[in-house]
This record gives structure tokens, C-alpha cells and sequence, in this order.
């Protein structure tokens, strides 16, 4: 009796083991075509945003990669950088004035500066002696000689006679000598309908340096500074960078409020909006939703604006989110300022890269396979798909780029009728599998309730 209850438990486990049919890129509704350079067996994509716009699932998890026998890839995915602690300090640094004689035509005045054993300044003063009445503020010189981080931001205040936009150019130096361009930088303070509206941050590149000058535009209009801070963030906690979607199309709902739906769940952290006509003046709200069934929650706000001064467009026309999952957009207007048009404007939204490291086993072609909302998460932590698993040995890893500029590849009907046939099957084996189990059950609780054979 024991054997043939075995027998029938592995036919039963056979049919079982023949249920569970391995994941084909036929179970992908897109599947985009790869190639592979340097150094394997482990090879980094970073996953282009019209690619990733595939998916059916908003953490990626219906995302593979598959050789050309169709065979799945061991695979991980990477959305912060390769070290994801941060660690964000702001500084109160020295300022100094930087004078120059009102013909001067050099673009930087030129200085005598008086440091201390360890760089700090501790004077800055013109190279020529100029006379009282002669000299223009040109700019300012900023000390970061004790911050050692990468520098992210920098935040001025200044006096408060000063108003309207003040435009500057942004310059490193680690020796006074030789100075690098760091590009613009633009702070504002503007009254508006009885409010007062202030902008005192400029965005830094993310590098490290000892000295930050600041050379205005207009030396008629530098501000004097009552102020000055730099923010600075360790270079382990660098994010990824962003990736930019293409413009998106929105809808007017009322006067002073429209919205956008975008492809898919997705943790935006910025937003462009399109400012067409000049002299746009517009204070914002932005909230966000995962879906139309859920209340609107603001998540942003600022002030957009597109003004001519000088004969040049100053604009600002990006809003910062905090990366929470959202499908749905809605920007709230204030109308005093003019409003944006009774046309909803074209939007941009930028994500941050997401990068996706696979184990070649088999013979390429690689193919990239995404799009279904059945699959679950297979992907493993980067230490487990990488022994030893370092910084080092994640920056020498091959890499995969997708073919044909990004050109997403979607599945035949034939095929996904295939793949739908196959579902069926599957269900079919499973049915089966339960009836051959019951029948067991069955067959086992009446040879337990069979009495014993008299001797």
C-alpha cells in the first residue's frame, strides 16, 4: 500500500514540476534588443525612461533579461548610487568684496589676498590702490576653504534694497590662480500683489573647491551681501543623475488649474513646465495622486516665471518634488500674476536612472524583456549577484546598451496569443494536479476505514 501511495505522490510531483513552466521572453508584451561591451560576465544598462515606460509594474519587478535561447539571466536593479548614504552639512562661510576702478576692462578685478598656515582667507583687498570714489563692487570672493565636501548649494542673502534679480557668474579656484567655471547662478527678491517673493538658492555642481567667486553681470546692481552659506553633501551620497521624459500634453480643468497624466506609477522628482509667453509671472501649486480615486496631496510649490531684463529671458521653470510615487499631476495657478494661458502647458518630468546589472550565462544576443502584470520580482541584491562586491569592481563592469537608439520592440499578437495559450495550459496542469491529489485523499481515507482481514 506505502509504494503505491509513493508512486502516485511522484506522479503527482511530476505533474506539478511540469506546471511551473519557466518564464519566456514570449511572456513579455516588449522586449528590446541589447548589446554588450567590455569586460563580462557581468554587464550594467542604464535603463532608458521610454524603456522603462513599458512596464505594467511601477517597481519594475516585470522587468528580465533573456539570452538567445530564451533563458532568463540572473539580474539586479540599482536606483541610488553605488554608495547611498548622505550626509548634507551647511556652512556660514567668509565673504569678501571685490573692488575694481570703474574703466576697468578686465572681467575680474585683480587682488592682493593675506591667508593663514591652513588656506583661510583673512584679507582680500584691491592689487592697485584706488581712490575714494573710484571703485565698483565687481563681486564677491567666498572662503570654502574649511569645507572638504563636494559642494551642492549656495544661499546668499543681501540688503534689502536691493530688489529684482540679481544674475552672477559662478567661478572655483583651489589656489586663487587658476578658476574654473562653475556656470550662472541667479537669487530674486520681488514683491508681488502685497507678498514678498524670495529666491536665495543656486544649484553647484557637486565638485569639491577652496575659494567660490561671484562676478556680477551688471557691477551697477551687485548687492551687498549680509549673508553667505554653502551646503555641502559627502561624495558616497551622490544620487544617480536624472532622466528626462519627452514633453507630456496636460488638460485645463477650470481657469488657474490643469493636469497630466503620466504613463505609469513614478517617484518624479522634478518638473519642467513650459512657459511660451514672455513676461510670465506665475506663483504655483502642485499636487499629485497615485490614482483618480485618491484626494489630491501638494507635494510642491514655487514661483514660475519667464521675464525679459536687458534684452535676455531670465526664467524659472522647474518645480522640485520629493520623489514620491505619483500617475497624476495638478498644477493650481495664481491668477494675479497674469496665469499661464488658458491652454494647459506641456510639461517635463525627470526621474532618477535606474540601473539594471545582469549575469551572462549562454550564448547572446541579450534581449531586455518588460511589460506584464502577472510576473513577480526576481531580482537579487547587488552583493549576492557580485561576489566581493565593491565600488571598484561595480565601476569596471561591462556594459549593455539598448540597440537602435532605444527602439522598444513589442511582442507580435501571434506571440502573445501564444503566451495566453500557454496560461491556460498551465491552469489545465494545475487542475490535474488537485484532482490527482483529492483522488489520493480519497483512496488513502477508504483503506484507513477498510477493517483489517480476519486471520
Amino acid at each position: 500500500m506505502s509504494q503505491k501511495l509513493g508512486w502516485l505522490g511522484a506522479v503527482a510531483l511530476g505533474v506539478a514540476l511540469s506546471a511551473v513552466a519557466q518564464e519566456k521572453p514570449a511572456d513579455f508584451a516588449t522586449q528590446v534588443p541589447l548589446s554588450v561591451s567590455g569586460e563580462g560576465p557581468w554587464y550594467r544598462l542604464e535603463l532608458p525612461l521610454n524603456v522603462q515606460l513599458n512596464a505594467r509594474q511601477t517597481d519594475l519587478s516585470d522587468v528580465r533579461v533573456f539570452n538567445a535561447a530564451g533563458e532568463p539571466q540572473a539580474y539586479a536593479l540599482a536606483r541610488e548610487s553605488v554608495q547611498t548614504s548622505e550626509s548634507r552639512t551647511q556652512t556660514d562661510v567668509k565673504w569678501f568684496p571685490l573692488y575694481s576702478s570703474a574703466d576697468a576692462t578686465e572681467r575680474a578685478p585683480s587682488v592682493r589676498v593675506q591667508s593663514s598656515a591652513n588656506g583661510t582667507l583673512v584679507q582680500v583687498q584691491p592689487s592697485t590702490e584706488l581712490e575714494a570714489g573710484e571703485e565698483v563692487l565687481r563681486g564677491w570672493l567666498l572662503d570654502a576653504s574649511g569645507i572638504k565636501a563636494p559642494l551642492q548649494q549656495l544661499i546668499l542673502d543681501w540688503t534689502s534694497e536691493r530688489d529684482g534679480f540679481q544674475r552672477f557668474s559662478i567661478e572655483a579656484s583651489d589656489d586663487l590662480q587658476h578658476w574654473q567655471s562653475w556656470g550662472d547662478g541667479q537669487v530674486a527678491r520681488l514683491s508681488f500683489a502685497d507678498e514678498r517673493v524670495e529666491q536665495h538658492e543656486v544649484g553647484l555642481p557637486g565638485q569639491s573647491a577652496r575659494y567660490i567667486r561671484l562676478l556680477w553681470s551688471s557691477p551697477q546692481t551687485a548687492p551687498t551681501l549680509t549673508s553667505a552659506q554653502l551646503e555641502s553633501a559627502s561624495s558616497h551620497s551622490l544620487p544617480l543623475p536624472f532622466v528626462w521624459s519627452p514633453p507630456l500634453a496636460g488638460s485645463t480643468v477650470k481657469a488657474g488649474e490643469y493636469t497630466w497624466q503620466l504613463p505609469m506609477g513614478l517617484n518624479v522628482e522634478r518638473l519642467q513646465v513650459e512657459l511660451i509667453q514672455p513676461n510670465s509671472l506665475a506663483p504655483v501649486t502642485l499636487s499629485g495622486r497615485r490614482d483618480s480615486s485618491l484626494p489630491w496631496q501638494p507635494i510642491s510649490g514655487g514661483l514660475l516665471y519667464r521675464l525679459t531684463q536687458n534684452g535676455q529671458d531670465v526664467v524659472q521653470d522647474q518645480l522640485q518634488l520629493p520623489g514620491q510615487t505619483v500617475q497624476q499631476l495638478k498644477l493650481t495657478v495664481d491668477e494675479r500674476g497674469g496665469g499661464l494661458g488658458v491652454e494647459a502647458p506641456t510639461v517635463k518630468f525627470a526621474v532618477r536612472a535606474t540601473q539594471l546589472v545582469f549575469l551572462a550565462r549562454g550564448a547572446g544576443p541579450y534581449t531586455l524583456a518588460l511589460g506584464s502584470g502577472t510576473v513577480r520580482a526576481a531580482n537579487l541584491p547587488l552583493s549576492t549577484l557580485i561576489p566581493d562586491y565593491s565600488a571598484a569592481k561595480y565601476a569596471a563592469l561591462g556594459k549593455a546598451t539598448v540597440d537602435g537608439g532605444a527602439v522598444v520592440t513589442p511582442v507580435a499578437p501571434a506571440s502573445v496569443a501564444a503566451a495566453a495559450h500557454t496560461d491556460w495550459k498551465k491552469i489545465g496542469l494545475w487542475a490535474v494536479l488537485l484532482l490527482s491529489v483529492l483522488f489520493l485523499a480519497v483512496m488513502a481515507f477508504s483503506l484507513l476505514r477498510k477493517p483489517a482481514a480476519k486471520p
